[in-house]
């Protein structure tokens, strides 16, 4: 109990923050609610990612309801495809939130741990396309929110998709992708990921970030990872982050964290046609999430 006292009161500081830091804070949710739906690799190597899922969720979670994004009649949504079989002819599959398709942001930690290492064959774009083609986002007021996570360029396992149609059903969808990916980022080092905008999010060595502009793709890709997935994401309106910096663990995967959740509440709680600015940075770049106090590392 006095577990859940300090947490709420956490909360409530982190609201009245954010209100009286006006202009350079979280603006007021224009979305009712969100739908996000997290889309990863299921091989061999992406154990540490698996576990990094569902405290990710929380924390964003939180800096949604603080940000006044699922607090009324729409709760927030959360759901979750695996790709990623060992051949071409295992296809992306649901794992069920709470039972059904879309669920709670505590739900998704559960559904989580059905997650598999056992793959080797991935295909992001056909886990989109899945995504697309067997589940119903609410639409309207609700904002939609695609996160790819993989370490891999995309193997072909569908040669009907194209870059095209891929990025036609994001954006018909009002669909902001970010891609959690084998790929680094510039100018500089330690950047964690760049938004659409070029605006690059550098770890702070404290667990923080700060926001520089010129970001660009910069460094080792692993094979057609740009091509496949970052400008998708940009495309879309969304942000291509470094996964290697998460699995640097200690306070850059905790900046990782931390600038991710932070980016994404601005995504959801501004419309796609207004991309924030984010050099500010959400709270100045602390981070919602740490100032929650639900800053999580990778285990």
């Amino acid at each position: 109990m006095n577990s859940l006292k300090s947490s709420v009161k956490l909360t409530a500081i982190a609201t009245t923050t954010v209100l009286a830091m006006g202009a350079a804070s979280v603006q007021a949710a224009v979305v009712d609610a969100a739908d996000v739906v997290v889309i990863v690799d299921e091989s061999g190597s992406m154990g540490g990612e698996h576990t990094w899922l569902p405290g990710m969720i929380a924390d964003l979670e939180a800096g949604l309801l603080a940000a006044g994004v699922g607090t009324g009649a729409d709760a927030n949504n959360y759901a979750l495809v695996g790709f990623g079989g060992h051949t071409a002819g295992d296809v992306p599959h649901k794992h069920l939130v709470g039972g059904a398709d879309w669920g709670t942001s505590a739900q998704f930690g559960i559904a989580a741990g059905g997650l598999v290492t056992s793959g080797g064959f991935e295909d992001g774009w056909n886990g989109i396309d899945y995504f697309f083609d067997n589940y119903t986002p609410r639409g309207g007021d609700i904002a939609l929110n695609v996160i790819l996570v993989t370490d891999e360029d995309r193997d072909n396992q569908n040669g009907a998709l194209s870059y095209a149609n891929v990025l036609a059903q994001l954006t018909s969808a009002g669909a902001l992708l970010n891609a959690v990916v084998n790929c680094g980022f510039g100018p500089g080092a330690d950047v964690l990921g760049v938004d659409s905008s070029g605006d690059a999010y550098k770890a702070d060595g404290l667990g923080g970030f700060t926001t520089v502009a010129g970001g660009s793709q910069s460094g080792g890709c692993a094979g057609t990872t740009k091509a496949n997935y970052v400008d998708m994401a940009w495309a879309s309106g969304g942000a291509a982050w470094d996964l290697n910096k998460l699995r640097a663990g200690g306070f850059t995967a905790e900046s990782f964290s931390n600038a991710f959740v932070d980016i994404k509440v601005q995504e959801i709680t501004t419309p796609p046609t207004g991309i924030p600015e984010p050099a500010t940075g959400v709270l100045f770049g602390l981070g919602l999430a740490s100032l929650l106090g639900l800053r999580r590392k990778l285990s």
